[in-house]
């Protein structure tokens, strides 16, 4: 249960408590029903009682008499739930038509005159029937004499009215669980949106795009994003920290370095070519690598920090073509800019300048007449293209480059930064590089982002 939705886990909790809630007020509606329904049969029953006792008379011959009976039509109607009748304690009976042959078996109490009793008794055929008595002396051959009334009605009509409630409740009941369940629902999903944009945010600060997440949240949220944000904050300190370690490093190792190509120079001088290309070998390759753990500082700087701004990508191109057009390799190759001039891209100018710089300039030094630098968008994905028209790579050799990480041009004595440094580069803002076969004939770079998480450059 601990790896499911919150959503579901919060939806499926409300549901649980209507449904509590709707059973137990159905079950106490019905009991409210039945006593409400029991309560005005008692009613209805004194009432009856009342039209008895005020037809009671001696007969003629002395004996008890009904001349006035209740004037429900039931009562004339064989078991029809609805009886009444009249006795003393000793033979006389009177009873209405509907107990046929049958009579009341009323309880032994001895209701005090003028007193009404309630019970509930068992009735012809075994039907179960509310009975209201009340015991009153009227006179009969010169004396008076106790006389017991009792009217009574079968509690099947109370049962079959509860069970039609119960049937009626649970259909009410149940759309109204299907109302409460769908606003639980809305509620939930309403009450989880803050969560939602946390979410966005997060996503906004690791994609770049921001570097805190906003405060203007509910206050349930607010203790949370405070946390987050302070834990950015020591990450941020953390990371400036590291970087400024990095470059201290880098940049201490950067005399032992120029000591150790004066030494080489000197082994030069003294005739020991072979000894001082070793030398100068190691240094170029720790120089490399320095290099290469300074770009990777300063992307920790800026990129992870959210420092990104959407750059106007025209603009750099040119400037990158004008600077590479007056080296030696550039002043013989035509530059084909096909950027249009709202094109942003969303990588802070500076790693941007030395990735595109880094793969100009190996297309300069591998071109034999063209370079091409162009943009790419669909529905899902942004590319900037550098292609040039030399021998290119073929497919092995593509793979080796990118999964080894090494220069692509491997034939001069060019600066700059490493395929494995523009990999890192891009990797921070969240792009990618692919190198395929250009329609030019030679390589064609292209540094790719998914349209949904490249930031908020113009596309």
């Amino acid at each position: 249960m601990r790896h499911s939705s919150l959503r579901l886990r919060l939806i499926a909790g409300g549901a649980g408590a209507i449904l509590i809630a709707l059973s137990i007020a159905g079950f106490a509606l019905t009991i409210l029903f039945e006593r409400h329904i029991t309560r005005t049969i008692a009613d209805d029953l004194e009432v009856s009682l009342k039209q008895l006792l005020a037809g009671i008379e001696a007969g003629p011959d002395g004996r008890l008499a009904v001349v006035r009976p209740p004037t429900d039509p039931r009562f004339s109607e064989p078991l029809s739930g609805l009886y009444w009748q009249v006795g003393d304690d000793g033979d006389q009976l009177v009873r209405s038509r509907s107990l046929w042959d049958d009579r009341l078996t009323v309880p032994i109490d001895q209701p005090g005159p003028g007193e009404v009793h309630h019970h509930d008794i068992a009735g012809p055929f075994g039907s179960r029937l509310s009975i209201v008595e009340r015991r009153v002396l009227l006179t009969l051959g010169g004396k008076s004499v106790p006389i017991r009334a009792a009217v009574a009605v079968d509690l099947a009509r109370v049962d079959a009215a509860g069970k039609a409630f119960a049937r009626d409740l649970v259909v009410a009941l149940g759309l109204l669980g299907a109302v409460l369940a769908l606003a639980t629902s809305v509620q939930v999903m309403l009450g989880l949106r803050p969560l939602a944009a946390l979410r966005r945010d997060v996503a906004a600060i690791r994609s770049g795009r921001s570097r805190r997440l906003p405060e203007a949240v509910p206050d349930e949220v607010r203790p949370l994003v405070e946390e987050v944000n302070a834990l950015l904050d020591a990450q941020a300190h953390e990371i400036e920290r590291s970087r400024d370690r990095a470059a201290d490093l880098a940049h201490g190792l950067k005399t032992p370095l120029a000591a150790l190509a004066g030494d080489a120079a000197r082994l030069r001088e003294r005739g020991e070519d072979k000894l001082a290309r070793d030398i100068e070998a190691v240094g170029a390759a720790m120089s490399r690598h320095v290099d290469r753990e300074l770009a990777r500082a300063r992307l920790r700087g800026a990129a992870r920090r959210g420092e990104s701004v959407a750059v106007e990508l025209l603009p750099l191109v040119r400037s990158l073509v004008t600077i590479q057009s007056r080296t030696p390799a550039g002043r013989s190759i035509a530059y084909e800019i096909e950027v249009a001039d709202y094109v942003a891209v969303p990588i802070e100018r500076t790693d941007l300048a030395e990735v595109l710089g880094n793969l100009l300039d190996n297309a300069t030094r591998h071109a034999k007449s063209r370079v091409r630098i162009g943009t790419a968008c669909d529905a899902d994905e942004f590319c900037v293209m550098i292609e040039d028209d030399g021998e290119g790579l073929d497919e092995a050799a593509r793979t080796e480059v990118l999964s080894r990480g090494i220069r692509l041009d491997q034939r001069g004595e060019g600066a700059g930064l490493g395929l494995a440094i523009v990999q890192d580069v891009l990797d921070a803002y969240g792009w990618s590089l692919r190198l395929t076969r250009s329609d030019l004939g030679g390589l064609k770079a292209c540094c790719c982002a998914a349209v949904a998480s490249a930031g908020p450059g113009r596309f």
